[in-house]
């Protein structure tokens, strides 16, 4: 420490001196951007960071930590909705409305109304259809058209 102190005039470490990082460099922060990227508005593209780690030669932890520490992105389960149009939802509010004024105030409290079943040919196991997303969003703010407008 003394040694160091006299040739250097410091006691704080060179630059350099540390473990080289082996994983964490510019070219795979790239490589596993484009490849989580690459997923958006298609379903059923998820890669998993066990994927993304055997296409990229990276280790799976390092893939990980360059998702949420570099890219800022949280994976996100992908929620099927059906979209709304201004003429659907006043129609939604209109017909029940209808149905209520045919039916005196007694009958009105057995009554159940229920939207319509919304079926999806597509995905075999929705659990697994993911979508990465800025950390920042919420699960209710993951759609498709704002997550293209955030990420590109």
């Amino acid at each position: 420490m003394l040694r160091k102190l006299c040739e250097t005039g410091s006691t704080s470490r060179r630059p350099g001196s540390g473990r080289p990082k082996r994983a964490h460099t510019e070219e795979n922060v790239t490589a596993v951007e484009e490849l989580v990227v690459s997923q958006e508005d298609k379903p059923q593209t998820h890669r998993s960071t066990r994927q993304i780690s055997r296409e990229t030669g990276v280790a799976q932890s390092s893939v990980v930590r360059i998702i949420h520490r570099d890219l800022r992105l949280k994976c996100f389960k992908r929620r099927r909705t059906q979209e709304l149009t201004e003429a659907n939802h006043h129609a939604r509010l209109d017909r029940p409305k209808l149905l209520l004024k045919k039916y005196s105030p007694s009958d009105v409290s057995f009554i159940w109304f229920t939207d319509e079943k919304m079926f999806t040919v597509a995905t075999p196991n929705p659990q697994n259809d993911r979508v990465y997303a800025p950390a920042a969003s919420r699960k209710k703010e993951v759609t498709a058209e704002r997550l293209l407008r955030t990420l590109g």
